[in-house]
């Protein structure tokens, strides 16, 4: 995976380099619109080989909340600039930041709090030997997840025994399978809001 490690380092420099400005536009807005905390949201996720590490996004939320890890779509806490932000991936971009200090990739499994992915049991813990990303195939079959469990009577019950077992199934084929060309494809399709063919299912 030495190519993906380049390609990682290289693609997120270059992504800081040009986005700079609409990173600081947006962290001026959420200053203004948002201005009981911090832009940022910081937190501690579960990295390569389980090792914790703090990742950084846009902060979309309230700052006083006893929300649980498991995020729906409408939710209280999430406030109508940070909706937006939510909508359309925005959040995600100070993970570039994640990705060129080399504790995140542009694809793979997603950073996963403390008390999921530092659980996988057995042959599941392959998950742990790949760098989580901002993206992945789990990410793309999954990318209406709020909106799904907002449907659910028990969001939190059937996140834990459908989705998340869901994606650590297909996170173990992408350790297993994996391909710098099907990276390539999940970036494209992620930036384009489009599905691909991936292990025979459409993601």
């Amino acid at each position: 995976m030495i190519l993906k490690y380049i390609f990682d380092r290289i693609m997120a420099l270059t992504g800081l380099l040009f986005l700079w400005p609409v990173l600081l536009i947006v962290t001026i807005i959420i200053r203004i619109k948002m201005p009981d905390g911090s832009p940022f949201f910081c937190q501690q996720r579960v990295g390569k080989d389980g090792k914790l590490f703090t990742m950084y996004k846009f902060r979309s939320m309230s700052v006083h909340h006893n929300g649980s890890t498991v995020s729906v779509a409408g939710e209280n806490r999430i406030t109508p600039i940070g909706a937006i932000l939510r909508r359309y991936k925005i959040d995600e971009l100070p993970e570039l930041w994640n990705v060129l200090i080399a504790d995140m990739s542009f694809v793979g499994p997603r950073p996963d709090v403390p008390g999921y992915a530092d659980l996988l049991q057995g042959d599941d813990r392959i998950v742990l030997t790949l760098r989580p990303g901002i993206t992945g195939p789990a990410s793309l079959k999954y990318r209406d997840e709020e909106e799904l469990l907002s449907t659910m009577e028990d969001p939190i019950r059937y996140n834990d025994e459908f989705i998340y077992p869901d994606k650590v199934r297909i996170n173990r084929y992408y350790a297993t399978h994996y391909s710098f060309i099907d990276d390539l494809k999940i970036i494209f399709c992620t930036v384009l809001g489009k599905n691909m063919i991936y292990n025979n299912e459409k993601i």
